[in-house]
C-alpha cells in the first residue's frame, strides 16, 4: 500500500491552521468590537476572574489575588490582542509555532481559570479543544504551505557538486597468487 505524499498531510494541516486561525479571531474580534461586555470592572473578564479567585487554591489562587486583580485591565487587553494576534498568525500562517505556542498559553490559562484541571470532563471542553489545534500548530510547520511562513524561510538549494571518476593507471596482474 502506498502512502500519501507530503503534499496530503501539508494540505490537511494548512485547512486546520485556518480554521484554529478564524476560532482564535471569532473570539478574539468581540472583545474589542463589545469592549463593555468583556472589559472590567463590569465585563466578563473582571467577572470571571473574581469567580476563580474565590474558587481556585493553590499557586494560581496566589497569582490572581496578587498579580491579576491588580493589574485585571492590562491583563484583559492582553487577552483580547493575544488572541487577535494568534488568529492572525495562524490565519495567515506567519510565525505559526509561535502563534501556536501563544494559543497554548492562552488555552492553558482559560483551563486554569475554570478549575478545569481537576476533573477528567475537561477533555471534552472548547478551551480543551483550543489547546489542541493550537498545540498541532506549535508541533507541525503549518505555516509553510500556503502560509507566509513560505515566503520566510525558504529551504536553501543546494548546489550539488558533480562527482568526477578519478581513473588510476595500474598494471595489470602477472599471475594469480592466493592470499599467504
Amino acid at each position: 500500500m502506498r502512502m500519501p505524499s507530503h503534499w496530503t498531510y501539508a494540505g490537511w494541516f494548512t485547512i486546520l491552521r485556518v480554521y484554529a486561525g478564524c476560532f482564535w479571531l471569532s473570539h478574539g474580534i468581540p472583545k474589542f468590537l463589545n469592549s463593555a461586555a468583556f472589559m472590567p470592572p463590569d465585563g466578563f473578564m473582571g467577572q470571571a476572574v473574581q469567580r476563580a479567585a474565590t474558587t481556585q487554591t493553590g499557586f494560581y489562587h496566589g497569582f490572581l489575588g496578587s498579580v491579576v486583580i491588580p493589574n485585571i485591565v492590562l491583563f484583559a487587553e492582553l487577552v483580547r490582542l493575544g488572541e487577535v494576534l494568534v488568529g492572525c498568525s495562524l490565519l495567515l500562517g506567519v510565525f505559526t509555532r509561535f502563534g501556536g505556542l501563544v494559543g497554548c498559553f492562552l488555552a492553558l490559562n482559560y483551563m486554569a481559570l475554570n478549575g478545569e484541571f481537576a476533573s477528567w470532563t475537561t477533555i471534552g471542553t472548547l478551551d480543551a479543544a483550543a489547546f489542541m489545534l493550537s498545540f498541532m500548530m506549535l508541533a507541525v510547520p503549518a505555516g509553510r504551505v500556503a502560509g507566509i511562513d513560505a515566503l520566510l524561510w525558504r529551504a536553501p538549494v543546494r548546489k550539488e557538486t558533480p562527482i568526477v571518476p578519478e581513473v588510476v593507471d595500474e598494471p595489470p596482474p602477472t599471475a594469480p597468487h592466493a592470499p599467504a
